[in-house]
């Protein structure tokens, strides 16, 4: 045991910390550690080991569980040659791969300037993240951040990309055409070397793709066909923000990191449910014993389950925890599995965590 490993356990309990089987939604939890060796790990209640994949190449960052039963691996490719700017090296991806069960790979696709996420599409390719070098006039427009911390002058933004099962391109959007300089402003104290730095492309029924861009505090759904977004929930509700879903009743469900707040001097997480075309708060969480024991400024999700409750992974610390409609834990687990990452060091980071109904695993018996 290191001496950080040491610290983690004097300070923290590990493990599965909690479980109310009369209140908590029965299943398997899916998750991966950003610092590990590729292995994604599926939970039974009691916090069991149950299965793992191993996969070939380190996360970059997450893996999730495809209709058919297979996996989808977002995987982390070495940096190919200069990076691109300081912080690419901890959130790049490089490869999409879809796995068996036994974590044969059925299914990879490659791109170098891939990032954060990636999603398996219905016709059998993916949509995913990726960036491009803005224009200096238009680099010389963007307003926000700190001065002068464009790497070597050079501003990105986000280009999404879909592709198909043999790896053409069949859709693109670029985000330096669609942004407004003087409306979509980076954060204060942000670095200017992303303008967008994207965390989310989902895919939604009927073509239209909703994204998280964490730099400019937005959440927005693009039509697809015209490229235009068709509403936009920016940063007088949000706070760069993770992981937004679609419910079925059409609100988003995301985690507001809160780190970076415009409106409110106080730093702390929360999850909220969020009427798109108004920008009204129909639901939150926070933590009931003290505005900052719920807290993480980067990375962080939250999934909102078949019986009415949320799974919130709280990313830095690797908290997994499902909470009730009034705010009770239900079911906790923190990762007990460390590594080394760039910038953060020693720790147990997790991207994003799901919760799968016992019926998705018929191996399980």
């Amino acid at each position: 045991m290191t001496v950080d490993q040491a610290t983690w356990r004097r300070t923290r309990k590990l493990g599965l910390t909690a479980h109310d089987p009369e209140k908590a939604f029965l299943g398997y939890t899916l998750y991966t550690p950003m610092a590990g060796d590729g292995t994604v790990y599926l939970l039974d209640m009691e916090g069991n080991e149950v299965h793992t994949w191993r996969m070939p190449l380190p996360p970059g960052l997450y893996a999730y569980l495809l209709p058919n039963g297979n996996l989808f691996y977002a995987a982390k490719t070495p940096v190919e040659g200069e990076s691109l700017f300081p912080a690419w090296p901890v959130f790049k991806g490089g490869a999409m791969m879809e796995v068996d069960w036994d974590g044969n790979v059925v299914w990879e696709h490659r791109d170098a300037l891939n990032h954060h996420d990636a999603r398996r599409t219905e016709a059998g390719g993916a949509i995913y993240l990726t960036l491009e070098q803005i224009p200096e006039e238009l680099r010389a427009r963007v307003q926000g951040g700190l001065d002068g911390t464009e790497h070597g002058g050079v501003m990105y933004a986000d280009r999404i990309v879909e592709v198909d099962a043999d790896g053409a391109t069949t859709w693109e959007w670029h985000a330096k055409d669609h942004l407004d300089p003087e409306v979509d402003v980076i954060t204060p104290s942000d670095m200017r070397d992303e303008w967008s730095h994207g965390n989310t492309v989902d895919p939604l029924p009927g073509g239209d793709v909703l994204v998280s861009f964490r730099n400019i505090s937005t959440v927005a759904r693009i039509d697809r066909a015209t490229g235009d977004f068709v509403w936009k929930i920016g940063w007088d509700v949000l706070s760069q923000q993770h992981q937004p879903t679609l419910l079925e009743n059409g609100n988003v469900l995301l985690f507001n990191n809160g780190s970076r707040r415009r409106r409110h001097p106080l730093i702390y997480s929360s999850v909220l449910e969020i009427e798109p075309q108004s920008g009204k708060v129909v639901w939150e969480y926070r933590d009931s014993s003290s505005l900052f024991s719920f807290l993480s400024s980067y990375i962080s999700g939250a999934q909102r389950l078949p019986n009415g409750n949320t799974l919130i992974c709280e990313g830095l610390p690797g908290r997994i925890f499902e909470v009730t409609p009034v705010g009770e834990i239900v079911w906790e687990y923190v990762n007990p599995h460390m590594g080394n990452i760039m910038v953060f060091g020693n720790c147990g980071m997790v991207f994003r965590a799901f919760r799968y109904g016992p019926e998705r695993f018929p191996q399980l018996g």
